[in-house]
């Protein structure tokens, strides 16, 4: 076989080299087989990942993936509209965490870290909040959790402060007081709690922050931080507004966890945004968390791109209204989800990132003849009835007790996405499932 190969060698025509300084030896006019580059063979991985309401699809990936690849990849094999809010979750049953993945992350790597075995997944779903940080970012550290707004005594504005932090690309000191799980134990503590570059840490003595005084909860580099989906029925959590801050690479999953609980939730928000952010600076030296080009582009200022398509989605289907029942083409439509009840669309309002706006339809339980718009808004999910009327022997329906009546569940979402009304806010993002 070796003579063969090179005689084979020795038979091709020379060929001649255009750049032969790239070549070694530099005074080689000429390319030879061992002077070509060599791509290193690439391994494929297959992954399994889950939608919401169950179904899978395996997908064969390399090993250099990242999770908005794959997003962009299932959106593509799904026919789902790009508007930029798809995410994957990395997902741990057992132990009721849950994280929205970065986009520079690489899937493969993630998927390597888990002990096998166990249960965790990936899930594909939507998270609207994902962009919000580059939208608002001083709305995401309230005053009072600042230190050195704290420091400053109102001698500058706290929203100055913080941007000249984030020019900086360093992220702010974040100071207050969480309920801390003691390890080893089921019972937590109250704590006064400090999140640095060099790490997470509690104070031994009150609000203390001196050196002697302060302990190391966790590190930044070698942790990621998590949601805690059951806390109170997991961990016995004394509020709703857990999460966790779990190693990497795990030796003991009952010892390593980090459980934590803030008194609300934007206060968890701010923890877990300034932890990612901490992460990312640390990795590579730069605030920008996620992997997209510039601040302001099609990521965060474009959803007018999505509302077009949901518009003309909802006119396709008026349009095919004279051959189906007009009463129940509602059901097709990705914002409205059936028999489920309020727990179930506080549920999926959760998880899909809470932002203003974000909203879903469903059937009334207690009115079978009547449907509820579910809205987030100002931090909290308020619910609306949407009523049937009969209008000169037509069937409508209304928000405001008749006072503005639509022939179809489309036309009055379609209405409430460009006009407030009587709602607190507008129609901005609906919640959806998609099966794989």
């Amino acid at each position: 076989l070796q003579e063969d190969d090179q005689f084979r060698t020795s038979s091709l025509p020379a060929i001649p080299n255009p750049f032969p300084e790239l070549c070694s030896p530099a005074s080689s006019p000429v390319l030879t087989p061992g002077s070509m580059p060599q791509n290193p063979p690439t391994h494929n991985h297959v992954i399994k990942v889950f939608s919401e309401d169950g179904t899978s699809k395996a997908i064969e990936l390399p090993s250099d993936m990242t999770a908005r690849d794959v997003c962009q990849l299932l959106i593509y094999k799904c026919h789902c509209v790009d508007d930029n809010s798809w995410t994957l979750i990395e997902h741990h049953p057992h132990l009721g965490l849950e994280r929205c993945l970065e986009d520079h992350e690489l899937v493969i790597q993630v998927q390597s870290t888990w002990i096998m075995g166990n249960e965790s997944r990936f899930l594909f779903r939507k998270n609207y909040a994902k962009y919000e940080f580059f939208k608002h970012p001083v709305s995401f550290f309230p005053e009072q959790m600042v230190a050195c707004c704290q420091e400053l005594n109102g001698s500058s504005a706290h929203s100055q402060v913080l941007q000249n932090f984030l020019n900086s690309s360093s992220c702010p000191e974040i100071q207050g007081s969480l309920h801390v799980r003691e390890v080893g134990r089921k019972s937590w503590k109250k704590l006064s709690v400090f999140l640095r570059r060099s790490g997470l840490y509690f104070s031994s003595k009150g609000t203390s922050k001196e050196p002697r005084h302060l302990q190391l909860l966790a590190d930044i580099e070698a942790n990621n931080v998590f949601s805690l989906v059951t806390g109170k029925k997991t961990y016995s959590a004394p509020t709703d507004y857990g999460f966790c801050i779990k190693p990497i690479k795990m030796r003991n999953e009952t010892k390593d966890l980090r459980l934590l609980c803030a008194e609300d939730e934007q206060s968890r928000t701010c923890w877990m945004t300034a932890f990612r952010l901490l992460k990312r600076s640390i990795s590579e030296n730069s605030l920008v968390a996620m992997d997209f080009s510039g601040h302001t582009g099609r990521v965060i200022e474009n959803p007018a791109e999505a509302q077009n398509a949901a518009v003309e989605e909802g006119q396709t289907w008026r349009k095919r209204s004279q051959r189906m029942n007009t009463l129940a083409i509602h059901r097709t439509q990705p914002w409205f989800h059936g028999r489920i009840s309020r727990k179930e669309a506080h549920s999926m309002i959760e998880k899909q990132g809470p932002v203003d706006g974000l909203f879903l339809l469903r059937d009334s339980q207690s009115n079978p003849k009547t449907f509820v718009l579910t809205l987030y808004c100002q931090q909290k999910i308020r619910h609306f009835q949407i009523l049937p009327f009969e209008d000169n022997g037509q069937l409508v329906f209304s928000l405001d007790d008749g006072n503005t009546r639509f022939t179809d569940l489309i036309q009055l979402v379609e209405f409430y996405q460009l006009n407030r009304g009587i709602l607190p806010c507008k129609l901005k993002h609906y919640c959806s499932q998609i099966s794989l």
